[in-house]
């Protein structure tokens, strides 16, 4: 191998290494929901006394049902802009701080509800 062949092919893997941190060359992100998008309207139709099939009803599947605490729900949102986002301007939702946490009693009627006022009012 002469020097220049060996000078060339340093240089193309030096410029290969330090070009693929950089985000000039990323073309698409997907934007990333993570969990339940709820409404402060969603949650207005949960009432202490309903069933756990009726909030199942009304809100889906919860995000989190904890084996150490069966009759807790918890309904968190997470939301990472993409490209799509970015262009939309949307908001970075981080840390669960949209969340609804259901409570049930032992005959598995809603008991008690926290995080409503953490939830937007539209989407």
């Amino acid at each position: 191998m002469t020097k220049s062949t060996f000078l060339f092919a340093s240089l193309s893997l030096a410029a290969t290494v330090a070009l693929t941190g950089c985000n000039a060359f990323r073309v698409y992100t997907i934007d990333l929901p993570q969990g339940t998008p709820l409404t402060t309207q969603q949650a207005s139709q949960i009432q202490v006394g309903m069933s756990m099939n009726q909030v199942l009803y009304l809100l889906g599947s919860p995000a989190l049902r904890d084996t150490l605490a069966p009759n807790r729900w918890d309904y968190i949102y997470d939301y990472t802009a993409g490209t799509d986002g970015k262009r939309q301007k949307k908001a970075n939702i981080k840390n669960a701080s949209q969340y609804l946490s259901i409570y049930f009693d032992n005959q598995g009627r809603v008991a008690r509800i926290d995080g409503r006022d953490s939830l937007p009012a539209q989407r």
